[in-house]
């Protein structure tokens, strides 16, 4: 949970101890041994209930997300009843008089195209329904109204008002993060697919023609090769997860130098130094291809003879440390802090910067690229991946 979002379960908890409002529902005795002074327990059951609540919302909101939600967002008001809404329809209500759905939305028009706060009589002609008034509170994102909260009780309650209107903030905290998480999502689709739009479509078509090459005078190899471009291509364009492991990503870089070895022969010479235990590692799906590619166009396509590529990750304590090494043409060191700093052009440095991106934003700015270069003078990328970091793991 988010440190906005405690912040308001906890002036929750102290707004309905204060009134006896939580407790007096909940009807539970307190040992002070156990859990401290009430006020601290009525915290901690706020805290509590609303740690369980905040998962579906972080789905946004859906009428599933409503549905798993809404049970302990009406223990959080300890009200009669509550029900969800969006724009349109009411998605979940939970507890007594659900007969009173069908008319909650005639009494929110105003509420969803002005934003604010309304507080409506039920009228209810049946004399057994315990709910009498209710209070509901616009649930915002960025300016945009989303839906509703609203929260019924036997009478008028300016406590329950100014309780749902906490709840009702919570809840706008939790669908905030949602939008965040697609956003970051989208963001990081966009930047998959740039990396894949960079597979040049000359190598995929010399690769074809070395595969080619090989069908009459060794279909094994013809064979062989065919089925490593179709591990790589599978591999490349996967459709799921954001996050691969180092074993396979490094098993994907393999299958693409063995296409690059059939067109060059022995003009390429590639060094590879593994330890086991960092396989399974987990790191940004499409983040060591790009930098092996990048080897190849400026070390052995560059060249005039022949190149030399070495990989390495090994075990560095806490992290994993990989390193891509080539003796080609290098770059420019200014020319590199230009492409590090977006100002490379439309395709040129797209997979070192992109790649470098995406390294910051999992894992923080201490782990982007680190890239030796000069004119003449190869090029040495190195970078460190935690070997655990909460939320990354491989797929």
């Amino acid at each position: 949970m988010t440190g906005a979002g405690i912040a308001v379960v906890t002036v929750i908890a102290l707004l309905l101890f204060g009134t006896g409002y939580l407790l007096g529902r909940t009807g539970r005795p307190v040992r002070t041994s156990d859990v401290g002074t009430p006020v601290e327990h009525a915290t901690f059951e706020t805290l509590h209930t609303a740690s369980l609540a905040a998962p579906p919302l972080r789905a946004g909101l859906t009428e599933e997300s409503a549905r798993r939600s809404a049970r302990r967002l009406r223990s959080l008001l300890g009200t009669d009843a509550l029900c969800l809404t969006d724009r349109d329809r009411v998605l979940v209500w939970d507890g007594e008089g659900d007969h009173h759905g069908k008319e909650v939305m005639e009494h929110l028009q105003g509420l969803i195209a002005g934003g604010r706060d309304t507080a409506f009589h039920t009228d209810c002609a049946d004399l057994d329904c315990p709910l009498r008034w209710a209070v509901a509170v616009p649930l915002t994102v960025d300016h945009r109204v989303l839906g509703t909260l609203v929260a019924y009780a036997p009478r008028e309650s300016a406590v329950l008002a100014r309780a749902a209107g906490e709840v009702a903030r919570w809840v706008c905290v939790q669908l905030e993060l949602a939008e965040l998480d697609r956003s970051r999502t989208k963001l990081i689709e966009a930047e998959i697919k740039a990396l894949r739009a960079q597979i040049s479509p000359h190598f995929i078509f010399n690769s074809l023609a070395a595969i080619a090459s090989f069908v009459r005078t060794d279909p094994e190899q013809a064979r062989e090769l065919l089925l490593e471009f179709a591990d790589f291509t599978r591999y490349s364009f996967r459709r799921h997860g954001e996050f691969t492991t180092l074993a396979d990503e490094l098993h994907s870089i393999d299958q693409y130098l063995a296409l690059v070895r059939a067109r060059f022969g022995e003009r390429l010479s590639v060094t590879l130094q593994v330890a086991p235990e960092v396989l399974p590692v987990a790191l940004p799906f499409l983040c060591l291809q790009p930098l092996v590619e990048n080897a190849v166009k400026h070390g052995l396509e560059g060249a005039v003879s022949d190149s030399r590529i070495r990989i390495s990750a090994l075990d560095a304590g806490s992290e994993a440390e990989v390193v891509i090494e080539d003796d080609g043409t290098g770059m420019d060191p200014e020319r590199l802090r230009q492409i590090l700093r977006g100002e490379g052009g439309a395709s040129t440095g797209i997979g070192l910067l992109n790649v470098d991106e995406r390294l910051r934003q999992v894992y923080g700015d201490d782990y982007g690229l680190v890239i030796e270069t000069g004119v003449g003078a190869g090029m040495k990328i190195t970078l460190r991946l935690p070997k655990y970091r909460a939320g990354v793991h491989g797929s």
